[in-house]
C-alpha cells in the first residue's frame, strides 16, 4: 500500500514561499540560543520532526508517496514515481525535503546515506542535499546516480561538515523519464551518518584547471566547476558539485580583483592577480590568473532606429535568437571564444587564435529574413599589431527556402577588410551596403555570419552586429550650420544668404535629374541618377581667405562620389567622398586639398559619380 503525503508546494507561489522563509528565520533566531538539533534521520519509517516536502515548479506534485509494502527495512519507504515524457501533471519528478524547525547541526557527520532500488535500471539526474529554496549556501549535487532493481546502499560525502551547523536542506532530487518512459524508484533509511571511511578530500575549482584570462576592469567572472572528490570505502572515487560556501577564496592582489563568498570574481583595476581557494583546509586544485588591462573603451553606441534594425548581437537592440556565436567547427578551426565577456553590463564577443569562426542562427531557431534591410554593421577592435597583408573577411550565408546547407538555392557573399581599414586597439565601425556582398542573391533565409582571417589577425573584439534599413530619402534634415555668417560664403543653404544668381542646374549635357526637395522643412538639393552635375556660381568668388569647403550629403546607393572645385581657365580638382553613407555626413574639406585650383577665382562646383545623392549646406568658411 502507498500513502500520499499532504505536501507544502513552494516555488509556485511566491507569497507562500516568502511566508515560509520568514517563519524559518524567526524559528532559527530563537533556536540559536539553545543550539540546533543534531538529529541525523530524514526518513526512517516516516518523516523526522520538522521535515516538509516541497516540489519543484514544473514537476509532478504527486510523484512522492510513502510506501508501506516495498521497504528495505522497517515499515515504510519513500516511493518516487517518475512521469512519462509529456505528462500533463509534470514533466519530471523533483523536490526538496526541508527542515522547517530552523535547521539541524550536521557537523558531526561525514555523509548522507540511504538505500535505494528502482523498477528498472535508471539514472537519477541529480540528487544531494543543501537545497533549501533560499540561499542554497551549502548545496551538494551528485549527478548521474545509477540505480539497480535490487536494494543497494548509497553514500554522498559531505565536503566540509564544519559548515553545516544550521542546515535546512536535508535532501533533494530531480529526475526525468528514462528513454521517455516513466519508472519508479524507492529510497529507505535516509539519514546522515559518521562513517569514518571517507578519505582523500580533493576540492577543485574550474574542474581543477588553471585558467588564464585577459580582461578589463568592471568585468565579473564566476568561478565555475566547483567540485569535491573523495575516496569511498569501496575504493571508488566520488565527485560531487558543491556550492561556493564550502570554499574560502583568495586573490593574490585585491587591487586587481576581489572574490565574493558566492565565488564571483570582480575585476577592479589593472594588473595581474591569481584567484585560488581552499576547502576543508585543503588547497583546491585549479586557479584563475587574471591579467587586467584596466578600463575598457566600449564600442560606439548604435544610433539606428530600432524599428529599422535586425540585430544579431548588440546591447542596444533586442537581438534575434542565435544557435551559437562560435561553432567550434572541427577539425580545422582554431578559434576560441564567444559572447563571454561582460564589462559593466556591456556584452562583447572575444575571439582569439582566430582563423575562422561562425555565428549561426538556423538549427534550433529560424533563419533570419534581412531582405528589406539595406546595410550591415559590425564594430571590430583588433588586439595586436595590424600589418600589411592582414585582413578580415566577413561572409554572409543564406541557405534558401529549404533551410538546408548545401542545397541548390544556397547563396553567399563576402567583403574583405584590409589593414588600411582595421586598427590596432581601436574600435572600427563597419557599415556596408548589403549589395556589396556580391553573390548574396537571396537574403530571406540568412543562416550565418562568418569571420575569416586565415590567422593573419588572431585576436579581435566584436560588438554590435546588426542589419539595418536606410530609406533612400533622408527623413531628417541635414544638421543646422553653426558658423557665423560673417565667416561664410554660401552656395546652397537655408542658414545663410547664398551667392546671388547661381545656376543649380546648368545645361552641361548631363543625365542627372536635379530637384529641390523639402526634407523635414529644410530645402535640400537632390541629384537623381547622377553621372555628373555642375553648380554655376552667379559671380566669380575669391575664397582664398577661407579655410574649408563644407558639405552635408546623404546617399544609400552611390558607390562612387566626387566633389570638384573649378577656377577660371578652367582648372579643376576633385575630392573623393565616402559613399554610400549611413545617414547625413557632415564634411569639412581643407581648400588646400583642391590644389592647383586658383582659390581667388572660383567659378563653378561639380559632382560626379553614381546613384542618388542629397546635398545641403554647401559653403566656404574660415
Amino acid at each position: 500500500m502507498k500513502t500520499y503525503i499532504n505536501s507544502k508546494i513552494t516555488m509556485l507561489f511566491v507569497l507562500v514561499l516568502a511566508t515560509v522563509v520568514s517563519c524559518e528565520r524567526d524559528i532559527s533566531e530563537e533556536a540559536s540560543e539553545v543550539g540546533f538539533t543534531n538529529d541525523p534521520e530524514i526518513f526512517i519509517d516516516g518523516f523526522s520532526s520538522g521535515l516538509e516536502y516541497y516540489p519543484f515548479g514544473g514537476s509532478d506534485n504527486d510523484a512522492f508517496t510513502v510506501d508501506t509494502e516495498d521497504t528495505y527495512s522497517g515499515s515504510a519507504s519513500m516511493r518516487f514515481d517518475v512521469p512519462n515524457y509529456g505528462d500533463s501533471d509534470g514533466s519530471y519528478a523533483g523536490a526538496i525535503f526541508r527542515d522547517d524547525n530552523g535547521g539541524r547541526d550536521l557537523s558531526g557527520y561525514d555523509a548522507l546515506t540511504f538505500w535505494a532500488k528502482s523498477s528498472q535500471a535508471g539514472t537519477i539526474n541529480e540528487i544531494g542535499f543543501g537545497q533549501d529554496f533560499d540561499e542554497n549556501k551549502f548545496l551538494v549535487t551528485l549527478s548521474g546516480l545509477n540505480l539497480a532493481t535490487n536494494w543497494k546502499k548509497y553514500i554522498i560525502a559531505i565536503p566540509d561538515a564544519s559548515k553545516l551547523t544550521q542546515e535546512s536542506g536535508l535532501f533533494w532530487y530531480a529526475e526525468g523519464p528514462e528513454n521517455n518512459n516513466g519508472y519508479t524508484f524507492w529510497i529507505d533509511e535516509l539519514q546522515f551518518e559518521k562513517l569514518g571511511t571517507i578519505a582523500q578530500y580533493r576540492p577543485s575549482i574550474f574542474g581543477g584547471e588553471d585558467i588564464v584570462v585577459n580582461t578589463f576592469s568592471g568585468v565579473d567572472l564566476p568561478i565555475t566547476s566547483m567540485q569535491n572528490t573523495v575516496n569511498l570505502s569501496t575504493g571508488a572515487d566520488q565527485t560531487v558539485t558543491i556550492a561556493p560556501g564550502y570554499f574560502n577564496f583568495t586573490s593574490s592582489d585585491t587591487s586587481v580583483a576581489t572574490v565574493s563568498e558566492l565565488g564571483v570574481v570582480s575585476v577592479i583595476g589593472a594588473g595581474t592577480a591569481v584567484v585560488s581557494a581552499t576547502s576543508n583546509d585543503v588547497d583546491a586544485l585549479g586557479s584563475l590568473t587574471i591579467t587586467s588591462e584596466g578600463q575598457f573603451t566600449a564600442a560606439p553606441i548604435p544610433t539606428q532606429n530600432p524599428e529599422n534594425v535586425i540585430s544579431i548581437f548588440s546591447d542596444a537592440y533586442t537581438s534575434e535568437p542565435v544557435d551559437y556565436y562560435n561553432g567550434y567547427w572541427a577539425p580545422y578551426q582554431t578559434t576560441l571564444g564567444q559572447n563571454d565577456i561582460n564589462v559593466n553590463g556591456d556584452e562583447i564577443i572575444k575571439y582569439s587564435e582566430l582563423n575562422f569562426v561562425g555565428i549561426q542562427f538556423s538549427e534550433d531557431v529560424p533563419t533570419i529574413d534581412v531582405s528589406q534591410m539595406t546595410h550591415f554593421h559590425v564594430d571590430i577592435q583588433v588586439q595586436g599589431a595590424v600589418e600589411a597583408g592582414d585582413f578580415l573577411t566577413v561572409k554572409l550565408q543564406d541557405i534558401g527556402v529549404d533551410d538546408d546547407f548545401g542545397g541548390e538555392n544556397d547563396t553567399a557573399g563576402e567583403i574583405t577588410l584590409t589593414n588600411t581599414t582595421l586598427s590596432d586597439g581601436n574600435w572600427v565601425s563597419i557599415d556596408v551596403p548589403i549589395s556589396e556582398f556580391t553573390g548574396l542573391t537571396s537574403r530571406a533565409n540568412l543562416a550565418q555570419v562568418v569571420f575569416v582571417s586565415d590567422a593573419t589577425i588572431t585576436d579581435i573584439y566584436v560588438d554590435n552586429i546588426y542589419f539595418y534599413e536606410i530609406s533612400s530619402e533622408p527623413t531628417t534634415a541635414a544638421p543646422t550650420p553653426t558658423i557665423d555668417e560673417a565667416n561664410v560664403i554660401s552656395v546652397f543653404s537655408d542658414a545663410y544668404t547664398n551667392v546671388a544668381g547661381s545656376e543649380l542646374n546648368p545645361n552641361w549635357g548631363q543625365n542627372t535629374v536635379v530637384t529641390e526637395e523639402s526634407i523635414a522643412g529644410n530645402n535640400t538639393l537632390k541629384y537623381t541618377d547622377l553621372n555628373y552635375q555642375g553648380l554655376q556660381l552667379g559671380s566669380t568668388q575669391d575664397v582664398s581667405g577661407m579655410t574649408y569647403l563644407h558639405l552635408d550629403y546623404y546617399t544609400v546607393n552611390s558607390s562612387a562620389l566626387n566633389a570638384y572645385l573649378i577656377s577660371d581657365g578652367p582648372v579643376e580638382a576633385a575630392k573623393a567622398l565616402a559613399a554610400p553613407t549611413s545617414g547625413w555626413v557632415t564634411l569639412d574639406i581643407p581648400l588646400a586639398d583642391f590644389s592647383p585650383v586658383d582659390l581667388a577665382n572660383i567659378i563653378q562646383l561639380k559632382f560626379d559619380g553614381n546613384g542618388d545623392v542629397y546635398l545641403d549646406n554647401i559653403y566656404f568658411y574660415n
